[in-house]
């Protein structure tokens, strides 16, 4: 009889064989998703008896894995700060270290928050459902994507609260925000080739490099957003970690006070934050 436990140890061992790593915790989350036990209780059932059904699905889901799609898209969603938000093909994965650029923003004050690139929308609802008098509009080039954040907040119960527009960035967008953040593509062309596999197979390119050395996102916004930003109010940008020094000079060139730049959990470069002047 195989145990949930029998199915956890050949999975590890299939996906270190195969070089993947974090093969530990990728195992144990399609178990969990094919065991239909929640991620944090699956130490408890380890011991259970595998059902033929999870079986099944966790032989499926390991091939998945094996071929390097990501776990949430195997499973189809992802956690960040807290919150359930569903992925596709058509958006970025969140990742851990974007949840530096949620703590920062909320360190501060805001009754509005644009977010632009918004992708499944996980910054700007997890601001949302932090603060729950706030208002915000997401922006994305991809109404693939945009369906993807209306339905996670949806999910969430914040659709009153947050609108989604299809935009390249700033558009002609108008109002005015108590807070800015984006996510924006950052990747340079020539590093695109260095990515995983489960990256540059599955994400989508358009969210990851606007080409050229990476930066022309940053120019983009650091040109519109001091029109868009309330006085006093903040502009927080995630970056890849060489990048600090040249966003901070963009915003300086823009007028920008009190720029900072945040490091993530491993000491990297991640968010540069700013007040309109």
């Amino acid at each position: 009889m195989l145990r949930l436990s029998d199915l956890l140890r050949d999975g590890v061992i299939a996906l270190q064989k195969a070089g993947i790593a974090g093969a530990a915790q990728d195992a144990r989350a399609l178990l969990a998703a094919a065991a239909e036990i929640a991620p944090d209780r699956l130490t408890l059932h380890l011991n259970d008896p595998a059902a033929d059904s999870a079986i099944a699905v966790f032989s499926i889901f390991m091939g998945y894995r094996l071929q390097r799609r990501p776990v949430a898209h195997i499973i189809g969603a992802r956690l960040f700060w807290g919150r359930k938000f569903r992925v596709t093909r058509d958006t970025l994965d969140p990742r851990p270290e974007t949840e530096v650029l949620v703590a920062e923003a909320l360190r501060g004050p805001f009754k509005s928050v644009l977010d632009m690139g918004t992708g499944t929308g996980c910054i700007l609802l997890s601001l949302l459902g932090e603060r729950p008098a706030a208002m915000g509009l997401g922006l994305d080039i991809s109404p693939a994507a945009l369906a993807v954040a209306q339905g996670n907040a949806a999910d969430l119960g914040l659709s009153a609260r947050a609108d989604f527009v299809q935009s390249d960035w700033f558009g002609t967008l108008s109002r005015k925000f108590d807070l800015i953040v984006a996510n924006p593509p950052y990747i340079a062309a020539d590093e695109m080739a260095a990515l995983s596999p489960d990256v540059q197979n599955w994400e989508p390119h358009l969210a990851l490099t606007p080409g050229g050395d990476g930066l022309d996102a940053y120019r983009a916004i650091a040109a519109g957003a001091e029109a868009r930003l309330n006085a006093g109010g903040r502009i927080l940008l995630e970056i890849g970690p060489s990048q600090g020094a040249e966003v901070v000079q963009m915003l300086a060139a823009q007028g920008f006070l009190n720029l900072r730049v945040i490091p993530d959990f491993d000491g990297r470069d991640r968010v540069v934050c700013a007040n309109c002047p």
